[in-house]
C-alpha cells in the first residue's frame, strides 16, 4: 500500500542566491513540521542540512540535501540546494527531477545574480514556483521593491497574497489576502501564530492589493474573469483553486514573506506549498524515447505503469558504499528486483531502498511514482541515466551540466599513491559531473577542473579528509578551450602492415565551427558502404578523443561539428582500433587546418558598491579586460553588472576590499567563452610549448 496518496505528494527544491535563507527556511519548516526536535543554525554549524564539514565551517550549502516531512496530512519532499555559483550542478540536476520550488529572496538585495540563474533553470525544466521574501526584519527590507524586481529582471508574473505588517525591527507578521485575516508571529518558535483582524491602518491597503491580486488571476484564469465581469464576490476556496491552477500553468508566481530566523512566515509558506504548488499527478505524464525506435514515449505518474526513473545524484557514502538518488516518474520497484539502465544498456539489481533525511537513511521496501529514494548496488548507473522496465524501455531527457572553467595540477605526495589518486578522483567526478580530471601525456600531469577556485578547494579538502589522500595542488588556472573558425576537410590514414594480420582504416572528414554552446555533433554522410556500419562508431569515438586535446595547447576543443564523408576498409584487416585511430588521426588534421582559436571563460560580475568607491571600482573593471553592461542605484548603493575574463579575477575579492575598505560585495557566475586576444594567445601558446620541450 501507499504511504500517501500521490495527489498528497509534493516535491520541492528551495532555490535562491547564496546568503538569502534557503538553509534558515528548510531548518524552520523540518522543525514546524515535526521533523525536528531542535532548530538547526547555519552560524552555528548545526543545521541539519548543512551536514558536510565544509558547509558548517564555511556556513554555505555545498551539496544539495534531500528530506522529507508532513504538513496537513501531505507528504512533502525537500531538496535544500546551494547558492553559491560554484555549486550551480547541484541546482540543474535538482529542478530536474523536482515539481515545484520555492524560490528564496532577500529582502534587502531583492532579485540578485544567482537568482536570476536558478530562474531560468527553474524556466528551462518547467517548474511551477512560488517566491518567498525574506530577512523582512532586516535593515532596508522592502518587500513591494522586491515584488517589482522579480518583475523587471526576472520577467515573471508576480501575485503578491500577503502585505507585511511592518518592516525591519517592526516586522511581526502578515495580512493574509485570500482569507482576508492577519497573522502575527513571536520569535519563540513554539509559540503559535496568533490569527487577528486585518490591522486598522491597513485595511484599506489590504482592500486595493486584494483586488489588484484577484483582477492579476482575472487575467489569466477564465472561471475567475468571468466571477469577476458579472460582480460575483469569490470565495477563499475559489481564489485559492485559481491561484493553484494558474501557479501550476506557470502563468503566475505567487508571492510570501517573512523573517526565517525568526520564526516568522514559514507556517503560511508551508499552507502554500500544500494550496498551490503540483503534486506529480498534476504535471503532464513525462515523456522519453524509444531507445530502440527513437519514438516518444510517455510514462503517466501511475504504480500501474512501467517503471521508469531518472537517477540525479551519485553519492559515495563512507557507511553504505555507492548512493544513487532516483526520482520515480512512474511504477514501482522493490528491493531485490532487477532494473533495465537504458543509457548504458545494461542490467542493473536494485538493492536496500532508503528514504533520506540530510546525511541520515531508513530502509524502505519499495518506491512508488513520483517520490523521491535513494539506493544502492547500481554499479553501472550515473548522474541523468535512466532506469526502467526491460520489457517497457524508455529513455528520458538527461542532464546537462555546464563545462568547468577553472583548472588546477594535481599530484600525490609520493609516487607509491599515483594508483590512488586516480581512483579517488573517479570516484569524485562520479558525484559531481562539473568536476572533471584528465591526464596529460605531453606534460605528465594530471590536471583538474572545476567551476571555480571554492569548488576546486572543497575537492581537495574532501579528498584529505573523506578519502585520505593527501596531494599537493598548483595555482588555479583558466580553463581555456579551443574551436576552429572555418570548416576544413582531412582525411586520416592508419595503415600497419605486420607478419600477420595488419590494420587498415581511411576516414575523410569535414569539421566545422558551431555557435557558442552547442558541443560536439557527429554526422555520418557516407554511402555506398564505402566504411561498413560496424565501424562508423568507432570514428565518432576516435573524433571525441581527438577533441580533448586541441592542437594549440592542448586544451578541449568545443562547439564543433565532425562529418563523416568518405573512407576506405580492407575486407580482412579493417578493425574498430584501425577506424578510430584513422578517425582521430582526421580530426586532428582537421583542426589544424580549420584555423583554430583559444577560447577563454566570460564572468557576469555583479559589484553593489557605496557610492564613493563607484568610480574606483568602474576603472578597475576597465582595467582588467571587462566593460560594463549595466548601472544601477539602490538605495545608497550602486549596483555594477560587468562582463570581465575569469584570468583576471582570481584573488578578486581581496582588491575589491582593498578599493573600497571592505564595504563593497560581489557575486560572479560564468557567462560565455569568447576568443582570446591574439597577443595573450601568443603567449599561452608559447607556455604550452616550451611546457612539452622541458
Amino acid at each position: 500500500m501507499r504511504e500517501v496518496p500521490i495527489e498528497r505528494v509534493r516535491n520541492i527544491g528551495i532555490i535562491a542566491h547564496i546568503d538569502a535563507g534557503k538553509t534558515t527556511v528548510t531548518e524552520r519548516i523540518l522543525y514546524f513540521t515535526g521533523r525536528t526536535y531542535k532548530i538547526g543554525e547555519v552560524d552555528e554549524g548545526t543545521a541539519t542540512m548543512d551536514y558536510l564539514p565544509q558547509e558548517r565551517e564555511r556556513g554555505i550549502t555545498i551539496t544539495a540535501a534531500a528530506t522529507s516531512c508532513t504538513w496537513r496530512d501531505h507528504l512533502i519532499n525537500i531538496v535544500d540546494t546551494p547558492g553559491h555559483v560554484d555549486f550551480t550542478v547541484e541546482v540543474e540536476r535538482s529542478l530536474r527531477v523536482l515539481d515545484g520550488g520555492i524560490v528564496v529572496f532577500e529582502a534587502v538585495h531583492g532579485v540578485q545574480s544567482q537568482s536570476e540563474t536558478v530562474w531560468r533553470q527553474a524556466d528551462r525544466y518547467r517548474v511551477p514556483r512560488i517566491c518567498f521574501v525574506n530577512k523582512m526584519d532586516r535593515l532596508g527590507a522592502d518587500f513591494w521593491r522586491t515584488v517589482e524586481m522579480i518583475r523587471d529582471r526576472l520577467g515573471a508574473r508576480p501575485v503578491a497574497l500577503q502585505i507585511p505588517i511592518g518592516a525591519e525591527a517592526s516586522f511581526q507578521g502578515v495580512v493574509d489576502l485570500v482569507e482576508e485575516v492577519a497573522w502575527l508571529f513571536s520569535d519563540d518558535p513554539d509559540a503559535p501564530p496568533q490569527r487577528i483582524a486585518i490591522p486598522y491602518e491597513l485595511r484599506e491597503e489590504a482592500r486595493k492589493r486584494r483586488e489588484q491580486m484577484i483582477e492579476a488571476l482575472a487575467e489569466v484564469d477564465d472561471q475567475v474573469l468571468i466571477s469577476y465581469v458579472e460582480g460575483h464576490a469569490l470565495s477563499p476556496q475559489e481564489i485559492k483553486k485559481a491561484i493553484r491552477r494558474a501557479t501550476i500553468s506557470y502563468l503566475i508566481t505567487p508571492v510570501l514573506c517573512g523573517a526565517a530566523l525568526r520564526n516568522k512566515g514559514i507556517q503560511p509558506l508551508l499552507d502554500a506549498v500544500v494550496d498551490y504548488l503540483p503534486s506529480p499527478a498534476d504535471l503532464p505524464p513525462v515523456k522519453g524515447a524509444d531507445p530502440e525506435t527513437g519514438q516518444e514515449v510517455q510514462r503517466h505518474p501511475s504504480d500501474d505503469e512501467p517503471f521508469a526513473a531518472l537517477a540525479f545524484k551519485v553519492v559515495a557514502d563512507p557507511y553504505v558504499g555507492r548512493l544513487v538518488y532516483l526520482r520515480v516518474y512512474s511504477g514501482c520497484i522493490r528491493q531485490g528486483a532487477n532494473v533495465y539502465n537504458s543509457t548504458r544498456r545494461h542490467r542493473e539489481r536494485m538493492g536496500r531502498i532508503m528514504r533520506v533525511h540530510a546525511n541520515r537513511r531508513e530502509d524502505i521496501p519499495e518506491v512508488r511514482a513520483g517520490m523521491i529514494a535513494a539506493t544502492v548496488g547500481l554499479k553501472n548507473t550515473f548522474t541523468g541515466d535512466t532506469l526502467c522496465s526491460e520489457s517497457h524501455p524508455i529513455l528520458l531527457e538527461a542532464i546537462r551540466f555546464p563545462e568547468p572553467v577553472v583548472a588546477v595540477a594535481i599530484e600525490p605526495k609520493s609516487q607509491d599513491e599515483q594508483e590512488k589518486l586516480a581512483l579517488t578522483l573517479a570516484r569524485m567526478s562520479e558525484e559531481d559531473p562539473t568536476f572533471r580530471y584528465r591526464y596529460d601525456p605531453e606534460t605528465g600531469q594530471t590536471i583538474i577542473s572545476g567551476m571555480g577556485e571554492l569548488h576546486l578547494e572543497i575537492v581537495v579538502d574532501r579528498m584529505r579528509r573523506e578519502f585520505g589522500m593527501e596531494a599537493r595542488v598548483g595555482r588555479p588556472e583558466v580553463a581555456y578551450k579551443e574551436t576552429i573558425t572555418r570548416p576544413a576537410r582531412a582525411e586520416g590514414r592508419f595503415i600497419r602492415q605486420t607478419g600477420g594480420r595488419g590494420q587498415y582504416g581511411v576516414v575523410v572528414v569535414e569539421v566545422e565551427p558551431l555557435p557558442r554552446g552547442s558541443g560536439f555533433q557527429f554526422e555520418d554522410r557516407t554511402v555506398g558502404g564505402v566504411i561498413p556500419k560496424e565501424f562508423i562508431p568507432a570514428v565518432e569515438k576516435g573524433a571525441r578523443q581527438a577533441l580533448e586535446s586541441g592542437v594549440l595547447a592542448n586544451y578541449p576543443v568545443i562547439d564543433v561539428k565532425v562529418t563523416l564523408v568518405d573512407g576506405q576498409h580492407h575486407p580482412v584487416d579493417s578493425s574498430t582500433f584501425a577506424f578510430e585511430m584513422a578517425g582521430a588521426i582526421a580530426v586532428r588534421e582537421g583542426l589544424r587546418q580549420g584555423e583554430p582559436v583559444l577560447l577563454e571563460p566570460i564572468m557576469k560580475l555583479e559589484i553593489a558598491t557605496p557610492e564613493e568607491f563607484f568610480g574606483d571600482i568602474l576603472g578597475d573593471i576597465v582595467a582588467r579586460r571587462g566593460h560594463v553592461v549595466h548601472v544601477d542605484h539602490q538605495g545608497h548603493l550602486r549596483l555594477i553588472t560587468a562582463l570581465v575574463p575569469l584570468a583576471e579575477l582570481f584573488n578578486y575579492a581581496t582588491d575589491l576590499r582593498s578599493l573600497s575598505q571592505g564595504r563593497a560585495t560581489y557575486t560572479m557566475e560564468f557567462d560565455h567563452y569568447e576568443p582570446l586576444p591574439q597577443s595573450l594567445a601568443e603567449a599561452i601558446v608559447g607556455r604550452a610549448k616550451g611546457a612539452v620541450r622541458r
